[in-house]
């Protein structure tokens, strides 16, 4: 079996998707209230769901901030070789891919805000079949890696 890719992502992954979480934790906390308003209002929603919803909730407040984060910081991983790109991905299940160069069609690098706050920006690896991203490098090693596997792919398609 093959040896898991050397390079990690940036630490400051964990901040920017703990952020996003906290963020998106905003969605089971309102309809939440919603339901538990609509409970001693209309009477017509069981007190047991009011009471399912807020274990859900919390549970969710401490999962998907707190301990998601950091195991998929934990297997994110990525290598960039001569004649293909190697990325592990995943938190129950984990997922090793192999891009070829010579399949890779288009490079880019993304940021959104969470991300800009963090200094950090996505490699978006597109080939004919599938779009593969390596999330939360740093701004520079994001724009030297893009402009690497740019120069690999093209050395690959001029030998075939």
């Amino acid at each position: 079996m093959r040896q898991p890719p050397k390079q990690r992502i940036a630490m400051g992954a964990i901040k920017a998707w703990r952020l996003k979480a906290l963020i998106l934790l905003i969605i089971p906390v309102v309809i939440t209230g919603i339901v538990m308003v609509l409970t001693f209002i209309f009477d017509f929603i069981p007190y047991l769901v009011s009471i399912l919803l807020i274990v859900i909730t919390v549970v969710d407040a401490i999962v998907s901030p707190f301990l998601i984060p950091k195991l998929r910081w934990r297997r994110w991983r990525y290598e960039i070789l001569d004649e293909e790109i190697y990325v592990q991905h995943g938190v129950l299940v984990v997922s090793q891919t192999l891009i070829p160069m010579v399949r890779v069609q288009h490079v880019d690098t993304k940021q959104g805000p969470i991300l800009k706050n963090y200094q950090l920006a996505t490699l978006t690896i597109t080939t004919a079949a599938t779009t593969h991203e390596i999330p939360a490098l740093p701004e520079k090693e994001a724009a030297d890696l893009r402009d690497l596997i740019s120069d690999l792919a093209r050395v690959g398609q001029d030998d075939v």
